[in-house]
């Protein structure tokens, strides 16, 4: 056996990740990820146990509190393994090199994920939970641990074989299959649109079975089809889906909010986590529904997830925090579940009767013996009088949860959330007429534009994370993506040149510092998630595809052309281009999880481009800017521009001004799409017919 730990002690106190903090007390001999880190390894030659999670992770939760704070199986991972805790929101760039190893090995990733390493941070086993005893059909801990310890020591040829086979898949993922950017135009994403609607569940909405996942990419991918034309079912599928989540227990009927995802193909059964980053983007969906179809579910569910973000997880400084925990007092959703007995102690006889009714409370529960609050059983409308008394009784029950322990707030601010939340915000604020939604949305951004900013490397260079004061690790292509488009959909409300110069300075910091500089031949083009002067990391990932979150190299695609809309200048055309070629050859083979960047090719080859040409406070101006904000669009660039100003020359709006009327000249409305602008408008109504066409 190797010799005893030279550092007896757990180095995760002076961390700023809530995960890692939970970590702090552990008798594993946890280090955070750091170049001293890995010298530790190097010089005692043992292998590092990488372990990643965070804070709101049922099964992290788990694997702790059987493993890490046992003190037999704390005592093997100190004796044989360095032992390296990391938050993979915290660390993106960590979890992403290592969960596409597990992959490549042939495992299905998620959270807790449990790699072993080499010294230098090559993996060359792991998985993802493991028990503390064999359990599950996976076998327990202290098993893999002896066995990996046995084989690193005993069969480095074994571990050399599979550090170079995951060498060699990470240079094939890094080069992805190119062709044509002219290949993905608005047919081909019609038609890939067309072809995911045979994933949809017809009954309950979203996308295969359980467990199932709200994919709002997909979602919007969908939407934009539906608008250009292409099947009407498209638009069916997401209105669908969006019903039966706003409907389900996946979303908190009491607080406001949706879940991760659902266990069950119903939207029921919550995993019972709250993420910044699933109601940043759901909340945009659902004004756009209310904007399409003027049901009032959609706004309220809008208003009732607004209110949960601004409410509960902006911070006193302008930031979004990241997460709600699932579990509280040791139980996953104890918090959110309810009983028969507690709804008839609550509310009175009559208005139990009825919540009752609408929300599936029944004597035996619906999960596990409680309940799970939904309306997915309501059958008929119920009257303004009813929601009414149900909205009373909603805020009774939510007064008595506050009594019980909450779940963990992680309250760490992520620029890339935050940049997704800014927008979510703006879009929705715009669409429902709700200025402090975008005023919430302005203060995150000042937040994150202002606090993390690493001043060392350059005003336009980001931080990644920022928890009690401190603002840590580098920005990744995420962060600088979401949070240029967030100053974009700010610069279409304030009309600040600050926000369109920011924009353009973290897009010009993506182009210099996270670019694939080799040869197309070589799979270069595009580009990394982590800048070129990252260290510590034993690769440089490169993908396009949409998780949880967006792909930055997508929306990379949707930043750009909407730069080269609103600027005009040729290279950010250019560079949009390069990006959707890089992937193109990709769609022929799985299209599925590239919707960002099908839809930034549409965006870049046909995308609409509106502008208004007349003084801001003018009111047959704003008359015309509120037609276009009510218009239930997933995209376009909006751009208002004073009488006499001048938009780039190679706009195919550049030139034109006011319209001539009996009365005299008066704003104008000029819809265009690629180099072709229809006739202006100065009529609201006339502008709101064309864009419900559109």
């Amino acid at each position: 056996m190797p010799d005893a730990d030279p550092a007896p002690e757990n180095r995760l106190s002076d961390e700023t990740s809530p995960y890692l903090l939970q970590h702090k007390d552990n008798p594993v001999h946890w280090r955070p990820w750091s170049p001293a880190a890995l010298a530790e390894a190097q010089a005692a030659d043992k292998p590092i146990l990488l372990s990643v999670g965070y804070a709101a992770c049922h099964w992290c939760h788990v694997m702790t509190h059987e493993s890490f704070e046992n003190p037999e199986i704390a005592a093997l991972m100190n004796a044989d393994f360095v032992n390296i805790k990391v938050d993979r929101e915290e660390r993106p760039d960590i979890d992403a090199i290592y969960q596409q190893a597990l992959a490549m090995l042939g495992g299905h990733g998620g959270w807790p994920l449990t790699m072993f390493l080499t010294p230098e941070g090559e993996p060359f086993w792991g998985g993802t939970y493991f028990p503390a005893r064999a359990l599950y059909g996976r076998p327990g801990f202290p098993d893999v641990l002896a066995a990996v310890a046995k084989t690193y020591r005993a069969a480095p040829d074994r571990v050399r074989h599979n550090t170079q086979a995951l060498a060699e898949g990470y240079a094939k993922l890094s080069a992805p299959r190119g062709g044509s950017a002219d290949a993905v135009d608005p047919a081909l994403a019609d038609a890939c649109a067309v072809k995911t609607l045979d994933a949809v569940d017809w009954t309950h909405g979203g996308l295969g079975g359980a467990p199932k996942f709200p994919q709002p990419s997909i979602l919007t991918h969908l939407w934009a089809a539906h608008r250009r034309g292409a099947d009407p079912r498209c638009g069916d599928a997401v209105l669908l889906t969006l019903r039966r989540m706003a409907e389900g227990g996946i979303f908190d009927h009491l607080g406001g909010g949706f879940a991760r995802y659902a266990t069950d193909a119903e939207w029921l059964v919550p995993h019972f986590e709250k993420m910044l980053y699933d109601n940043a983007q759901l909340l945009p969906l659902l004004a756009i529904a209310h904007a399409a179809t003027g049901e009032a579910l959609f706004r309220r569910r809008a208003e009732e997830t607004a209110h949960w973000m601004i409410s509960d997880m902006q911070t006193d400084e302008g930031g979004f925090a990241s997460a709600r925990d699932a579990d509280s007092e040791g139980e996953e959703g104890a918090y959110y579940v309810w009983t028969e007995a507690e709804i008839d102690r609550l509310l009175p006889p009559e208005t139990a009767a009825l919540f009752k009714a609408v929300y599936d409370v029944k004597p035996s529960g619906n999960w596990e013996g409680k309940t799970i609050l939904n309306r997915l059983a309501l059958n008929r409308p119920l009257s303004d009088a009813e929601e009414d008394r149900l909205a009373a009784a909603r805020g009774v029950l939510l007064a008595a949860r506050a009594d019980r322990e909450a779940p963990l707030k992680d309250d760490k601010v992520l620029a890339d959330w935050n940049g997704l939340a800014v927008r979510g915000l703006v879009r929705a604020g715009r669409l429902l007429d709700r200025a402090d939604w975008i005023d919430a949305a302005a203060r995150a951004f000042a937040f994150v534009a202002e606090r993390m900013v690493d001043a060392a490397r350059g005003p336009d260079r980001l931080l990644h994370s920022y928890r009690a004061g401190r603002a840590r690790h580098d920005g990744t292509l995420d962060d600088y993506v979401q949070m240029a488009l967030a100053a974009l959909a700010l610069f279409e409300v304030r009309e600040e040149p600050d926000d369109l110069a920011r924009a353009e300075a973290w897009a010009e910091t993506i182009h210099r510092r996270f670019q694939d500089a080799r040869p197309a031949g070589e799979g270069g083009g595009a580009y990394f998630f982590t800048a070129d002067d990252a260290d510590g990391l034993i690769t440089r990932t490169k993908t396009a595809a949409d998780n949880a979150t967006p792909a930055g190299n997508g929306e990379a695609v949707q930043l750009f052309a909407a730069l080269h809309a609103l600027t005009g200048d040729s290279r950010w055309a250019e560079r949009a281009d390069a990006i959707v070629a890089r992937f193109a050859g990709e769609l022929a083979h799985n299209f599925l999880p590239f919707s960002s960047l099908i839809e930034g090719a549409v965006q870049r080859a046909d995308g609409l481009q509106i502008v208004l040409v007349g003084a801001a406070d003018d009111p047959r101006t704003q008359a015309l800017r509120a037609a276009v904000d009510a218009a239930p669009l997933a995209h376009r660039v909006l751009r208002r521009i004073d009488p006499g100003a001048a938009l780039p020359a190679a706009h195919p709006a550049a030139g034109k001004g006011l319209l001539e009327t009996p009365d005299g000249p008066a704003p104008a409305a000029y819809l265009c799409r690629g180099p072709v602008c229809a006739a202006p408008t100065g009529d609201p109504a006339d502008l709101s017919r064309r864009l419900a066409g559109l």
